[in-house]
């Protein structure tokens, strides 16, 4: 095969380059387009700043009609201008030139004694030209646009798997600290070196989410490890079999542990125990009174409906158990660190312990105290702290100021959210 790069020594790089060229000389695609994908791209494939710079400059020399359908954009500046208009020296300009067609981004057409020209016709466009050829962009363009779309779902993966592993070491050295300073009996140092073997394990640089996956299991692992031992340590060694289980089964044998919980069914909102922040103490009757005879796999749809048909002007009708089910991960670590929560008095204290775990600021959680009243305040920090956890919420603070917000417009509805999630659960 002949190469049109004639007195240019071939390379796969360039042939390739060459390929793409007249497969984008077959299609239309706008330079502003082109030049935005390839610019979302660039470094991931491993383009330099000086690449960029030189590539926009040849772009400059082209005009619309060079990249339409049928077209190649072709410029034939010389070496001295685009040395002037880049500031490179000859054997810089030469190596970014080279790296673009290496890349497969432009392609060298040259002509058969090695000069750049080139001529347009009275309409503009280009009649015959030798030099440096962008059209590779246009046939390539589809595929950047693409590859953007998945380094950014990448992207955003790593994030949401780093805010997982930065919540697990929080509560991980929390609940050892904890530990530590009441003098438990436990494993707390043998603890305490698989923790400094995993922070030295922590990626220093951008890894895949492959890697952050296999850290943040290792973390939820040590996680489950210390608070079945810490839960042991509180309560005893007769309710733990073992410390391998998982936090959930943890969870509901603390729930069973309490002969006020304690009870052979599964376990489901009750509204006979409900200690209700704000609410109509007749309207509540009727609510138990209604529920009192529904079967127990009924019960949350059934207070589903009932709150959906009787909405309280300022007023909301929340419950510790509803919390506590809407939000498992909150519960478990609430249950952890202050026992059995007999009202939200311990509930709201709990609260402001878990508040710097998820990097809730202090002025923050002040503001939701000071203008939503304490009970509404633990109750939207447990909706916050179980969005955080599942990497829904990035900015703590950040999402309970917007919900103090609303709550000053009237546009606050804790209990929608909540109800939301128990639906979600029994769904």
């Amino acid at each position: 095969m002949k190469h049109s790069s004639g007195w240019r020594k071939p390379t796969p790089g360039l042939g390739a380059a060459e390929q793409l060229a007249q497969a984008g000389e077959r299609v239309g695609v706008p330079k502003s387009r082109a030049y935005v994908a390839l610019k979302r791209v660039g470094a991931h494939i491993g383009l330099k700043a000086g690449d960029m710079m030189l590539l926009d400059t040849l772009g400059a020399f082209t005009q619309t009609q060079d990249w339409d359908e049928g077209q190649r954009p072709i410029v034939w500046a010389s070496n001295a201008y685009l040395m002037e208009q880049t500031g490179f020296s000859l054997s810089a300009l030469k190596r970014h030139a080279r790296r673009l067609a290496e890349i497969g981004v432009i392609s060298f057409k040259d002509s058969p004694n090695g000069k750049r020209w080139g001529r347009r016709n009275a309409e503009g466009a280009i009649v015959e030209a030798y030099g440096f050829d962008l059209s590779p962009l246009s046939a390539r363009v589809e595929e950047f646009e693409e590859l953007h779309v998945n380094l950014r779902a990448e992207r955003e993966l790593c994030q949401r798997l780093k805010r997982q592993i930065t919540v697990a070491r929080r509560m991980i050295r929390a609940r050892i600290d904890a530990a530590l300073n009441g003098a438990l009996r436990g494993p707390w140092a043998e603890f305490t070196n698989i923790f400094n073997e995993l922070l030295n394990r922590l990626p220093r640089r951008n890894e895949a989410s492959e890697l952050l996956e296999r850290v943040l299991s290792w973390f939820k692992e040590l996680q489950e490890r210390v608070e079945t031992a810490y839960l042991k340590a509180n309560t005893g060694p007769a309710p733990v079999d073992n410390i391998g289980e998982g936090t959930e089964q943890l969870a509901r044998q603390t729930q069973e542990m309490n002969p006020k919980q304690a009870n052979s069914g599964p376990h489901i909102l009750i509204t006979k125990q409900l200690n209700l922040v704000i609410g109509n103490d007749s309207e509540e009757e009727e609510t138990t009174a209604l529920l009192r005879n529904t079967p127990p796999e009924e019960r949350v749809d059934r207070e589903l409906k009932v709150w959906g048909t009787k909405v309280r002007k300022k007023q909301i009708a929340l419950d510790l158990p509803t919390i506590m089910q809407a939000c498992p991960e909150f519960a478990s670590w609430a249950r952890n660190m202050g026992g059995f929560l007999n009202d939200w008095g311990e509930l709201h204290r709990v609260a402001g312990k878990l508040r710097p775990m998820i990097g809730v600021s202090e002025h923050a959680w002040n503001v939701a105290q000071d203008r939503l009243g304490k009970q509404m305040a633990t109750a939207a920090f447990a909706l916050v702290f179980e969005k955080n956890v599942a990497g829904e919420v990035t900015s703590p603070s950040g999402y309970l100021h917007g919900m103090v917000t609303k709550a000053g417009a009237g546009e606050l509805h804790l209990e929608r959210s909540f109800y939301g999630c128990l639906s979600r659960q029994t769904a």
